[in-house]
């Protein structure tokens, strides 16, 4: 940590071409067109990352999605139940207090691996239970 620490403090004094440098060394990917204060953020975060790792990929997926701005997923929370016909039969699943997801009185890892068993075919877990929302057009 402190070896980041020290990396992080050479940042505020390094000049524009000496970032650009550190970020072409560090990421191996063409410098941004960016500020040097923005250029500095950025390699900031990367060796952040690169430290204590990255972005969850949960997280990453989000990102992804909100950019795309094709649709929106609603975030599980411990308490949620949800609800879905399907077949003539009501399955209802909870959202435990750690974040596992509970359907007939067994753990599962994904809304999807639930789908799947109720449905016996590949599904979106969110999309199944209602919880990927189409964006509208603006």
């Amino acid at each position: 940590m402190a070896n980041l620490d020290q990396q992080l403090e050479e940042l505020q004094t390094m000049k524009k071409d000496d970032l650009k440098d550190r970020w072409a060394r560090l990421t191996g990917r063409p410098v941004p067109k960016v500020s040097e204060k923005m250029l500095r953020l950025a390699l900031a975060y990367e060796l952040q990352a690169e430290a204590l790792g990255g972005l969850s990929r949960k997280t990453r997926q989000r990102l992804d999605q909100v950019a795309a701005g094709k649709s929106e997923t609603k975030e599980l929370r411990p308490g949620m139940r949800l609800a879905r016909e399907f077949a003539g039969s009501v399955h209802m699943v909870t959202i435990g207090d750690e974040g596992e997801i509970v359907w007939n009185g067994k753990k599962w890892n994904s809304l999807s691996e639930v789908a799947r068993a109720i449905t016996g075919t590949r599904w979106s877990g969110p999309a199944f239970f209602g919880l990927r929302e189409k964006r509208k057009a603006a």
